[in-house]
C-alpha cells in the first residue's frame, strides 16, 4: 500500500525550509559564518559594486523577516570581520576576502543542493517554485496587514 504525498501546506513548507537551512548552517559553520551573515554578504556580492547600507538592511529584513537591528548588527559584524568595507558615508562593498568566502560557501552549498534536488524534474521544480512564490507573496501581504494593525505600544488596534 502506498501513501499519498502530503499536500503543500505551512507545515510541509516549514519542514523543508528548516531542513534545508540546517544543512546550509552546517556548510557555513566551518567558515565561521552564520545564516544571517551569509544572506547579508550575498546581497553585497550580487550588487557588484558599492551598495547602500539601507538597501542591504532592507534586503535582509524583507527576505528573512528579521528586525532591522539584527540586519544592521550583522552588516557591522561583516564589516568588522573585513568581509565588507565602508564606501563613503552610507555605502558598503564586498572585499576580496568577502567575495572569496562567499564563493567558497556557495560552491560547497551547491554541491549539497545538487544531491538534495537530484531526481526532481525541472517541471516539478517549476511548479513548486510557482506555488512557493505565490505563498510567499500572500504571506508577505498578510504580514504587512498584521504590522499595520499593531500599535507602537504593542497592543492591537480595536
Amino acid at each position: 500500500m502506498t501513501t499519498a504525498a502530503p499536500r503543500a501546506d505551512s507545515r510541509t513548507i516549514a519542514l523543508a525550509h528548516y531542513a534545508a537551512r540546517a544543512v546550509l548552517e552546517r556548510v557555513l559553520a566551518p567558515h565561521g559564518v552564520s545564516f544571517l551573515q551569509s544572506v547579508t554578504l550575498r546581497l553585497a556580492v550580487v550588487a557588484d559594486g558599492p551598495v547602500e547600507r539601507a538597501a542591504v538592511i532592507d534586503g535582509v529584513t524583507g527576505s528573512v523577516k528579521v528586525p532591522e537591528d539584527d540586519a544592521r548588527r550583522t552588516l557591522d559584524e561583516l564589516t568588522t570581520a573585513g568581509l565588507l568595507t565602508p564606501e563613503g558615508p552610507s555605502r558598503v562593498r564586498v572585499t576580496d576576502a568577502g567575495r572569496e568566502l562567499y564563493d567558497t560557501c556557495s560552491a560547497e552549498s551547491a554541491a549539497v543542493s545538487a544531491r538534495i534536488y537530484a531526481g526532481i524534474t525541472e517541471e516539478e521544480r517549476a511548479v513548486a517554485g510557482r506555488v512557493l512564490t505565490l505563498v510567499a507573496e500572500r504571506a508577505d501581504a498578510e504580514l504587512a496587514v498584521l504590522r499595520r494593525q499593531r500599535r507602537p505600544g504593542g497592543g492591537v488596534r480595536q
